[in-house]
């Protein structure tokens, strides 16, 4: 009798412990929660609408924008390019990259970057000294001291100042309100002023006629090294304006992070 109690006893608690586990290994999932977990999955994949009350006007100025590179910037910079050997355009694009020092330089001290802003620096005075004035970059290919990009438009983002709407500009291509005032400001302490306006000594154009000649001489050289590049973006975008807006907004976002 003692041994049929035992044996009772047993087999109740095997029973029992079976059907804990049984329960713990296929637990009966809530409908609501399982709706929960697909609508979250939804919603992690789902488009977030841009404001763009500039859109008219922004699809306008991408389409003036892309004709002014299409029939006259492009078929400039291919001919800039056959006659001008492409070490001269790199020489001429490190010339341009190091007397636009003071932009990098002061918006990586703004974000306190103080060791990239030394960088910065020193970059200058090893590529003026060493490097004929900026033509060649031996900071970078001897002492491997690379160059950080910088402008307002980052370190206003940098400190929490939203993009505010999309706007193309004229020539420039896309932008938002907040990069456009960065622009602004990176042009009133480069020796490049976009107005050509004679601020500071070191200023190089004296005049707002100076400073188109050399701003577009500057695009032209930078178009003829990216030949081809332009081209192969637009064929991939089913629509051109949105994608640049999109991607002008990914980008802008990626280098505020670094």
């Amino acid at each position: 009798m003692k041994k049929i109690v035992i044996v009772f006893f047993l087999s109740f608690l095997f029973i029992g412990c079976s059907k804990t586990n049984n329960s713990a290994i296929t637990p009966k999932m809530d409908p609501s929660s399982e709706q929960d977990i697909f609508d979250d999955f939804d919603n992690e994949f789902e488009t977030q609408a841009v404001y763009d009350p500039l859109e008219g006007y922004n699809r306008i100025m991408t389409n003036f924008n892309d004709k002014v590179y299409i029939y006259l910037l492009e078929p400039i910079a291919s001919t800039y390019a056959y006659i001008v050997p492409r070490g001269g355009r790199v020489a001429i694009k490190n010339f341009f990259h190091n007397i636009e020092t003071p932009v990098r330089l002061t918006n990586n001290a703004l974000q306190f970057k103080f060791k990239r802003a030394s960088i910065e620096g020193g970059r200058f005075v090893v590529n003026t000294v060493f490097g004929l004035g900026g033509f060649f970059d031996p900071a970078k290919s001897d002492l491997g001291w690379e160059s950080y990009d910088e402008d307002f438009g980052q370190t206003l983002g940098s400190y929490g100042v939203g993009e505010g709407i999309p706007i193309v500009l004229p020539l420039l291509g896309p932008s938002n309100i907040r990069d456009s005032v960065g622009l602004a400001a990176d042009s009133f302490i480069s020796p490049l002023p976009y107005l050509g306006n004679h601020i500071f000594d070191y200023d190089i154009p004296q005049t707002t006629t100076m400073g188109a000649v050399i701003k577009a001489y500057k695009v032209i050289n930078k178009t003829s090294l990216q030949l081809g590049q332009y081209e192969s973006i637009k064929k991939d975008a089913l629509d051109f304006y949105p994608f640049l807006r999109d991607s002008y907004k990914q980008l802008r976002e990626q280098q505020i992070k670094e």
